[in-house]
Protein backbone atom coordinates (compact mmCIF):
# COMPACT_ATOMS: atom_id res chain seq x y z
CA UNK A 1 0.00 0.00 0.00
CA UNK A 2 1.41 3.33 -0.85
CA UNK A 3 1.60 5.54 1.85
CA UNK A 4 -0.97 8.43 1.29
CA UNK A 5 -2.27 11.35 4.78
CA UNK A 6 -4.84 14.05 5.34
CA UNK A 7 -5.28 16.74 6.96
CA UNK A 8 -8.93 15.60 9.15
CA UNK A 9 -8.81 18.63 11.90
CA UNK A 10 -8.31 21.43 10.37
CA UNK A 11 -5.45 23.79 12.84
CA UNK A 12 -5.24 27.24 12.79
CA UNK A 13 -3.01 30.21 14.65
CA UNK A 14 -5.60 32.50 16.21
CA UNK A 15 -4.86 34.44 19.52
CA UNK A 16 -6.32 36.50 21.99
CA UNK A 17 -4.16 39.09 23.22
CA UNK A 18 -4.20 36.58 26.17
CA UNK A 19 -5.01 33.28 25.18
CA UNK A 20 -5.49 31.26 22.32
CA UNK A 21 -8.30 29.97 19.61
CA UNK A 22 -5.72 28.11 17.57
CA UNK A 23 -6.91 24.74 17.03
CA UNK A 24 -3.56 21.93 16.12
CA UNK A 25 -3.73 19.92 13.13
CA UNK A 26 -4.82 16.08 13.35
CA UNK A 27 -3.25 14.16 9.95
CA UNK A 28 -4.57 10.73 9.44
CA UNK A 29 -2.27 8.32 7.49
CA UNK A 30 -2.74 5.58 5.63
CA UNK A 31 -0.14 2.87 5.20
CA UNK A 32 1.03 -0.55 5.54
CA UNK A 33 0.60 -0.92 9.23
CA UNK A 34 -3.02 0.58 9.48
CA UNK A 35 -4.31 4.02 9.73
CA UNK A 36 -2.41 5.92 12.05
CA UNK A 37 -3.66 9.55 13.29
CA UNK A 38 -0.42 12.05 14.12
CA UNK A 39 -2.25 14.19 17.05
CA UNK A 40 -5.32 14.08 18.26
CA UNK A 41 -6.50 17.59 19.44
CA UNK A 42 -8.58 18.81 22.36
CA UNK A 43 -11.63 18.83 23.43
CA UNK A 44 -12.91 22.34 21.24
CA UNK A 45 -12.38 19.83 18.66
CA UNK A 46 -13.31 16.27 19.93
CA UNK A 47 -16.67 16.70 18.19
CA UNK A 48 -14.59 17.51 15.11
CA UNK A 49 -12.16 14.39 14.71
CA UNK A 50 -15.30 11.73 15.45
CA UNK A 51 -17.02 13.41 13.05
CA UNK A 52 -14.77 13.16 10.22
CA UNK A 53 -13.66 9.52 11.16
CA UNK A 54 -17.41 8.96 10.65
CA UNK A 55 -17.24 10.49 7.35
CA UNK A 56 -14.55 8.54 6.08
CA UNK A 57 -16.22 5.14 7.18
CA UNK A 58 -14.17 5.03 10.76
CA UNK A 59 -14.39 4.58 14.22
CA UNK A 60 -11.91 5.18 16.79
CA UNK A 61 -11.32 1.44 16.93
CA UNK A 62 -9.99 1.72 13.47
CA UNK A 63 -7.05 3.61 14.65
CA UNK A 64 -4.29 1.02 15.07
CA UNK A 65 -1.55 3.81 16.12
CA UNK A 66 -1.93 7.45 17.57
CA UNK A 67 1.35 9.36 17.39
CA UNK A 68 1.84 12.52 19.31
CA UNK A 69 4.36 14.72 18.22
CA UNK A 70 4.50 16.49 22.11
CA UNK A 71 2.00 16.71 25.38
CA UNK A 72 0.81 20.09 25.07
CA UNK A 73 -3.27 20.08 25.52
CA UNK A 74 -3.71 21.27 22.12
CA UNK A 75 -2.35 17.90 20.48
CA UNK A 76 -2.74 15.07 23.05
CA UNK A 77 -6.43 15.46 25.17
CA UNK A 78 -8.53 13.48 22.65
CA UNK A 79 -6.08 10.12 23.36
CA UNK A 80 -8.66 8.75 25.64
CA UNK A 81 -11.26 8.60 22.64
CA UNK A 82 -8.30 5.61 21.14
CA UNK A 83 -8.31 3.18 24.35
CA UNK A 84 -7.39 0.19 21.95
CA UNK A 85 -4.45 2.07 20.05
CA UNK A 86 -0.88 1.96 20.57
CA UNK A 87 0.62 5.09 21.34
CA UNK A 88 3.82 6.67 20.50
CA UNK A 89 5.44 9.61 22.42
CA UNK A 90 9.20 10.38 23.41
CA UNK A 91 10.86 9.20 26.34
CA UNK A 92 12.15 12.78 26.69
CA UNK A 93 8.84 14.56 26.44
CA UNK A 94 7.44 12.15 29.13
CA UNK A 95 10.22 13.32 31.64
CA UNK A 96 9.64 16.32 30.82
CA UNK A 97 6.14 16.76 31.85
CA UNK A 98 7.67 16.43 35.13
CA UNK A 99 9.65 18.92 35.62
CA UNK A 100 7.92 21.67 32.18
CA UNK A 101 9.88 25.04 31.38
CA UNK A 102 7.96 27.59 34.24
CA UNK A 103 6.33 29.21 31.26
CA UNK A 104 4.74 26.60 30.23
CA UNK A 105 1.33 26.78 31.45
CA UNK A 106 -0.10 23.59 28.41
CA UNK A 107 0.80 20.24 30.20
CA UNK A 108 -2.76 19.26 30.59
CA UNK A 109 -3.58 17.78 34.24
CA UNK A 110 -3.12 14.22 34.83
CA UNK A 111 -2.50 13.24 31.25
CA UNK A 112 0.60 11.17 32.35
CA UNK A 113 -2.21 8.94 34.29
CA UNK A 114 -4.23 8.58 31.08
CA UNK A 115 -2.08 7.74 28.99
CA UNK A 116 -0.92 5.05 31.69
CA UNK A 117 -4.26 3.14 30.66
CA UNK A 118 -3.22 3.08 26.99
CA UNK A 119 -0.55 0.45 25.55
CA UNK A 120 2.34 3.16 25.34
CA UNK A 121 5.51 2.84 23.88
CA UNK A 122 8.10 5.40 24.56
CA UNK A 123 10.12 6.86 21.69
CA UNK A 124 13.94 7.72 21.05
CA UNK A 125 15.99 8.73 17.98
CA UNK A 126 15.24 8.19 14.51
CA UNK A 127 13.22 4.91 13.43
CA UNK A 128 10.94 3.54 10.84
CA UNK A 129 7.10 2.74 11.96
CA UNK A 130 6.31 1.02 9.04
CA UNK A 131 7.85 1.45 4.93
CA UNK A 132 7.83 5.06 3.98
CA UNK A 133 7.01 6.39 7.76
CA UNK A 134 9.42 7.15 10.07
CA UNK A 135 9.72 9.74 12.88
CA UNK A 136 12.70 11.65 14.20
CA UNK A 137 13.27 14.29 17.05
CA UNK A 138 12.30 17.56 16.63
CA UNK A 139 13.50 19.58 19.67
CA UNK A 140 12.89 23.37 20.00
CA UNK A 141 8.70 24.12 20.96
CA UNK A 142 9.79 21.61 24.02
CA UNK A 143 12.61 19.26 24.38
CA UNK A 144 10.46 15.94 23.57
CA UNK A 145 9.12 17.32 20.30
CA UNK A 146 8.81 14.21 17.65
CA UNK A 147 8.01 14.78 13.88
CA UNK A 148 6.82 12.13 11.23
CA UNK A 149 8.27 12.11 7.69
CA UNK A 150 5.93 10.30 5.02
CA UNK A 151 7.78 8.74 1.86
CA UNK A 152 4.92 9.49 -0.79
CA UNK A 153 4.47 8.85 -4.51
CA UNK A 154 2.45 11.59 -5.11
CA UNK A 155 4.06 14.23 -2.94
CA UNK A 156 7.57 13.20 -2.03
CA UNK A 157 8.38 13.55 1.13
CA UNK A 158 5.80 15.20 3.75
CA UNK A 159 6.61 16.16 7.01
CA UNK A 160 4.10 16.04 9.88
CA UNK A 161 6.00 18.44 12.10
CA UNK A 162 3.66 19.52 14.61
CA UNK A 163 4.62 22.71 16.78
CA UNK A 164 8.01 22.11 15.92
CA UNK A 165 7.39 23.87 12.75
CA UNK A 166 3.99 26.02 14.40
CA UNK A 167 3.06 28.54 11.35
CA UNK A 168 4.18 30.29 8.00
CA UNK A 169 6.47 32.52 9.90
CA UNK A 170 8.93 29.66 10.99
CA UNK A 171 8.93 28.63 7.43
CA UNK A 172 9.99 32.16 6.31
CA UNK A 173 12.28 33.34 9.11
CA UNK A 174 13.92 30.16 9.47
CA UNK A 175 13.54 30.59 13.40
CA UNK A 176 12.13 28.60 15.78
CA UNK A 177 9.10 30.61 17.70
CA UNK A 178 7.57 29.89 21.41
CA UNK A 179 10.59 27.52 22.46
CA UNK A 180 9.83 25.99 26.04
CA UNK A 181 12.89 24.13 24.82
CA UNK A 182 15.88 26.11 23.55
CA UNK A 183 15.51 28.71 20.17
CA UNK A 184 18.56 27.15 18.84
CA UNK A 185 17.79 23.43 18.99
CA UNK A 186 13.88 24.65 17.87
CA UNK A 187 15.47 26.93 14.56
CA UNK A 188 17.85 23.77 14.02
CA UNK A 189 14.72 21.54 13.85
CA UNK A 190 13.40 23.82 11.45
CA UNK A 191 16.55 24.05 9.21
CA UNK A 192 16.07 20.20 9.01
CA UNK A 193 12.54 20.50 8.08
CA UNK A 194 12.71 23.05 5.30
CA UNK A 195 15.88 21.25 3.84
CA UNK A 196 14.27 17.20 3.64
CA UNK A 197 10.58 18.59 3.42
CA UNK A 198 8.48 18.79 -0.35
CA UNK A 199 5.74 19.45 2.42
CA UNK A 200 5.20 20.21 5.46
CA UNK A 201 1.74 19.91 8.20
CA UNK A 202 2.86 22.29 10.41
CA UNK A 203 1.10 22.58 13.90
CA UNK A 204 -1.31 25.00 13.31
CA UNK A 205 -1.46 26.21 9.48
CA UNK A 206 -2.53 25.00 6.48
CA UNK A 207 -0.18 22.73 4.35
CA UNK A 208 2.63 24.27 3.14
CA UNK A 209 3.99 23.46 -0.04
CA UNK A 210 7.36 23.69 -1.44
CA UNK A 211 7.78 25.88 -4.92
CA UNK A 212 10.63 27.29 -6.49
CA UNK A 213 12.85 26.49 -2.91
CA UNK A 214 10.42 28.58 -0.83
CA UNK A 215 7.47 27.47 0.87
CA UNK A 216 3.90 28.47 0.36
CA UNK A 217 0.46 27.40 0.65
CA UNK A 218 -3.00 26.94 -1.14
CA UNK A 219 -5.61 26.50 1.31
CA UNK A 220 -6.99 28.85 3.46
CA UNK A 221 -7.17 28.59 7.26
CA UNK A 222 -10.71 28.65 8.38
CA UNK A 223 -12.56 29.13 11.90
CA UNK A 224 -16.15 28.83 11.44
CA UNK A 225 -17.93 30.80 14.78
CA UNK A 226 -21.31 30.19 15.31
CA UNK A 227 -23.83 32.59 17.75
CA UNK A 228 -25.90 30.56 19.48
Amino acid sequence: MAVDYEIIVQGNNLRLQNGFLGLANATLITCDSGPILFDVGHYCNRSTLLNNLKKRGMKPSDIKLVFLSHLHFDHCNNVDLFPHAKVLVSAKEWAYVDAPHKEDLYIPWMIKEQLKKHDVTLIDGEHEITKGVSYFPAPGHTPGSFGVQLDTEENGCVVLAGDSLKYPKEAITGECDMAFGTTESGTNTISRILKTADRIVPGHFPELVKQNGRFTWKDTAELSLVIR
